[in-house]
């Protein structure tokens, strides 16, 4: 076990099933281990000679894939707890410039044998639909040139984070994370929201010229991944790697337009309200976040210890088996939630794939974003564990539509027991900044999703009309606001989304996904029991069955036209207005 895995905020657990394959003595971490395991399953796949033989070798494959998940997420969770750390440094990149471009052409030569195999037309279709169609479309992408590439993107993407994670500024003689910053954003005290803003926004600008070369050097390595496997674009070839056989990027561009016609009226108006509240001409970058009745900021937790125990109370009101998983995150401290220099921004949930345990990552400054971050960031947790007793590898996740299924409507389920953090008069408040938040959220989706369907569709633009499509989507999607005196801010907003580095094409996902949790929190209006009894039986399909069945059993629509965004909308809308909004 390497040095950095001392690193880690929790004691590494053991396989959830016994390993029946690969030795229990073996260091991931050392290539010359793991290649002889592949070697193996290449030879043995000749002697499976019924389909059940194959089904066996299969679940061999996925526990060597497993242990190599569990390995590389160990070494990203040090790395990420500890940016500034060069042991953990280390420890994440030997495995992707040294493991990662190994396994890769092993794994596509593992798939293609499964492909070939006789015994394939013998497996249960039904079984094995998803992931035979996985399995082709990963085999038709694969390219040995692209392992290099996609090492060097990986290594790009964790400069990213390490530089974003490094940001500090110096607030009234402190020395504060820019995570930390936001907080203010909540003050009833106007030049004070200001102060903190422009000097956030302004160390988030010194950095532009960095973050545009980073950018640059990620889409370059892009568009010659999608030129490689012979697609036009990296908008086309995204679309098959990340399995979207069930929407089309004209789908997307009808959600967008949803979005235009049915939300932007409503965020327009709640931003309209907002002004008069307050008092003002125009609503300035530093208006946003402030109650608009000026109250004094929800601020739901001092210390973590207590946003911990008053989220395990959430959820033993909700449901036995949701309070029993989060007991046992608790307990095996697979938490790790505090801001603090040198760690990376934001959050994430992160499945150990061999003892299929879930972990949480977040950045919490006690506000009440924290409180919708760690629910929803539990969602995915709760997921992760109601899948773990499949142990077909390959169907112990789903696919991230869904999976944000789980998150989003965790946060609509929890809002309903705020009380534990608040007194009844500011859980409301809570709820109306909740919804008025999801409102606020689809627009900057479409934003997001639109401006990668703008860079990836034109390859080899410049800078500057890169620039131009962002501000026409601002103007698109922004909404009333005054960005007067800090247009160069506006212009470099995108920066601060981790996902257009980190994760191209993973953000419409949330869209997607919000539309069937509302469907969700709508179905446990009319009976919470049927609801969360749904909730648990689509989660514990994992990604066993294509999305639009995942959606039907947590008894939602898959559909993200504007016959379903309107009357979802309509919901929001009447819900705030009982919450005096």
């Amino acid at each position: 076990m390497l040095a950095a895995m001392n690193l880690l905020p929790f004691e590494p657990q053991p396989p959830y099933r016994p390993r029946a394959f690969v030795p229990e003595k073996i260091d991931l971490g050392d290539w010359n281990q793991v290649a002889p395991l592949f070697d193996k399953l290449e030879s043995a796949a000749g002697a499976a000679r019924a389909p059940a033989e194959l089904e066996r070798w299969l679940l061999e494959g996925g526990e060597l894939t497993a242990a190599l998940d569990e390995e590389a997420s160990r070494r990203y969770i040090a790395m990420t707890c500890h940016t500034d750390n060069p042991e953990a440094e280390r420890g994440y990149l030997h495995f992707v410039e040294e493991i990662d471009p190994q396994a890769k052409p092993r794994q596509f030569k593992l798939a293609r044998l499964f492909l070939e195999h006789p015994a394939r037309a013998g497996l249960a279709r039904e079984r094995y639909f998803v992931f035979d169609r996985s399995t082709r479309a990963q085999a038709d992408l694969f390219r040995p040139e692209n392992v290099p590439l996609e090492t060097e993107e990986a290594k790009l993407s964790q400069q990213y984070q390490k530089l974003m994670g490094s940001l500090t500024v110096t607030f009234r003689g402190q020395e504060r994370t820019l995570a930390q910053m936001g907080r203010y954003q909540e003050e009833t005290d106007r030049s004070l929201r200001q102060e903190a803003w422009e000097l956030t926004a302004q160390r988030r600008l010194q950095e532009a010229g960095h973050i545009e070369d980073l950018f640059e050097s990620l889409l370059k390595l892009r568009e010659q991944i999608a030129a490689n496997a012979g697609f036009p674009n990296y908008l086309q070839y995204a679309f098959k790697w990340r399995g979207r056989f069930d929407y089309t990027p004209e789908d997307c561009r009808q959600f967008h337009e949803a979005i235009e016609k049915e939300v932007m009226p409503v965020l327009r108006l709640l931003q309209g309200r907002r002004r008069e509240k307050l008092g003002l001409k125009t609503l300035r970058p530093w208006d946003l976040a402030v109650d608009p009745s000026n109250q004094p900021p929800l601020r739901p937790f001092d210390k973590v210890e207590s946003l911990v125990a008053n989220t395990q109370d959430i959820f033993s009101q909700l449901d036995d088996g949701l309070a029993r998983d989060f007991g046992l995150m608790r307990e095996k401290c697979l938490l790790d939630l505090e801001n603090r220099k040198g760690k990376a921004p934001g959050g994430y949930q992160s499945t150990l794939a061999e003892s299929r345990l879930p972990f949480i990552f977040m950045n919490a400054v006690g506000m009440q974003r924290d409180v919708e971050t760690i629910l929803h960031e539990a969602g995915h947790a709760f997921h992760a564990l109601a899948a773990r007793e499949e142990d077909f590898y390959s169907y112990r996740s789903a696919p991230i539509e869904f999976c944000e299924v789980a998150s989003m409507s965790m946060e609509l389920l929890g809002n309903e027991f705020l009380e534990k953090f608040y007194a009844h008069g500011e859980a409301q408040r809570a709820r109306r900044q909740h919804l008025q938040g999801i409102v606020e959220i689809f627009p900057w989706i479409a934003t997001v999703d639109a401006f990668q369907h703008w860079i990836y569709s034109h390859p080899g633009h410049a800078r500057a009309e890169r620039q131009r499509a962002w501000l026409e989507l601002m103007d698109r999607f922004a909404g009333d606001m005054d960005w007067s005196g800090h247009e160069s801010v506006r212009a470099h907003l995108w920066h601060r989304q981790l996902h257009i580095f980190l994760h191209p094409f993973y953000y419409v996902e949330y869209g997607i996904a919000q539309l069937g949790a509302l469907q969700v929190w709508r179905n446990s209006k009319k009976d919470k029991g049927r609801a969360l009894q749904d909730y648990h039986r689509g989660l514990a399909l994992g990604g066993s069955r294509p999305l639009p069945e995942l959606f039907a059993a947590a008894g939602c629509r898959f559909d993200f036209s504007r016959q379903t965004v309107q009357p979802l909308v309509q919901l929001v809308q009447s819900e705030l207005a009982n919450l005096g909004e």
